[in-house]
């Protein structure tokens, strides 16, 4: 069975670069409001929207959301991941072609470990329903039910191969966006089957994950199936967004996609090929990163930022954070006064470990962000970002 390759290297290096492992301590952001209640910390514990459920079009939307003012976190209902409902047995042995050209034989799927930098390895295989199979999780990954699960990734997202052997893992899934590689040989050489799957990670890829993941555990006919539900659920997504977004360009609201480390002092501007653009086209906005030819990550500059004139950025929850909020962001880059979303404090954060978890809540995150961007913000809203504290550089990406 042939598994899909990456598509680009930018997009692998882009995710080693988003998600950074979290520690305490980083201010709560200032200057902002809420539309609900947004997680506590990048984890995956805390609080969640109470409305996150309801469909778009019940909402009270923005009159401009073009010129709206004032920030809002994009939150989930649940961290929870939807099992399908499938229990076909996994056909063992299976022997696949990773998305690094290795042949593997998989003989059992009892002790699995799915690590990635977005935990996306792992929410597919939890929505493959085999989640009771994971024995370990990496720093990104915290959704409902991998709490209590112990850490193999050290510092940052570096793949500790003592705790990893110490699990006596039958079957380990990840990708370049986590490493090192000599690591993964050192478990390779001790008889683990490791199976590289791709690193490409956008909204229209996720069924392809879902197939390489499934695939690689003997669960063809449940990929299919999570595959389908998860199509399904992304298509219903866009029609909602389809029906409250502007339907001329020229209406849209034009967005940046902002990655910060406040006390590192990194600032990195998303554009093409990032994922990040993959997610502002499906709620319905302009990336004018990737109008302004911004292709990958990069570090940002104040001549892009004010070139790109965005009316709202998008952030992770934990990067707002670690500038102190929107007023610490405002004080920290001058430059993004000069433009609409600096003038309106319009800043949309989101959770660091479901922004980019592109998979099974692929659905869910396309509604959570475009209703932080269309809706009248909740009463109940707490103060976004209101997030522990974030790893202050970006973790090295694989070589």
């Amino acid at each position: 069975m042939k598994l899909t390759p990456p598509r680009a290297i930018a997009a692998l290096v882009g995710l080693a670069l988003v998600l950074s492992g979290c520690a305490a301590g980083a201010p709560s952001p200032s200057g902002s409001q809420s539309q609900g209640d947004a997680n506590t910390n990048a984890s995956g514990t805390g609080e969640h929207c109470a409305d996150a459920e309801a469909p778009l079009s019940s909402l009270e939307l923005l009159d401009a959301p073009r010129t709206a003012t004032g920030g809002a976190t994009a939150c989930l209902a649940s961290d929870a991941v939807a099992t399908i409902n499938d229990t076909t047995a996994p056909a063992l042995p299976i022997t696949v072609t990773d998305a690094e050209g290795r042949e593997v034989t998989v003989t059992d799927v009892s002790r699995i470990l799915a690590l990635d930098v977005s935990g996306t390895i792992a929410a597919t295989v939890f929505g493959l329903g085999l989640g009771p199979n994971v024995i370990g999780r990496d720093a990104s990954t915290g959704f409902a039910g991998t709490e209590t699960l112990p850490v193999v990734t050290a510092a940052g997202h570096t793949l500790s191969a003592e705790a990893i052997l110490a699990l006596g893992p039958t079957v380990i899934l990840t990708d370049t966006t986590i490493g090192p590689k000599e690591v993964r040989q050192q478990l390779r050489d001790a008889g683990i089957p490791v199976v590289m799957i791709s690193s490409d990670r956008r909204i229209d890829t996720a069924g392809a994950l879902v197939t390489e993941v499934a695939g690689a555990l003997g669960v063809v006919p449940r990929g299919e199936a999570l595959a389908a539900r998860l199509g399904g659920e992304v298509e219903a997504a866009r029609a909602e967004v389809a029906a409250i977004a502007p339907a001329e360009a020229s209406d849209r609201v034009r967005v940046v996609f902002l990655y910060a480390r406040g006390n590192a002092n990194v600032y990195y501007i998303f554009g093409a090929d990032s994922g990040a653009d993959s997610l502002i086209d499906a709620i319905g906005a302009t990336d004018v990163a990737t109008e302004i030819g911004w292709t990958g990550m990069k570090p940002m500059s104040a001549e892009a930022l004010v070139a790109a004139q965005p009316d709202a950025l998008i952030m992770m929850t934990d990067g707002l954070a670690s500038v102190g909020g929107v007023d610490g962001l405002l004080e920290r880059i001058p430059a993004l006064a000069q433009t609409p979303a600096g003038k309106n404090k319009r800043v949309i954060d989101m959770a660091d470990d479901e922004v980019f978890s592109f998979g099974p809540r692929s659905a869910q995150i396309v509604r959570a962000l475009a209703k932080a961007l269309y809706a009248v913000p909740s009463a109940a809203g707490a103060g976004a970002g209101a997030a522990a504290g974030a790893t202050d550089a970006a973790p090295e990406a694989d070589e």
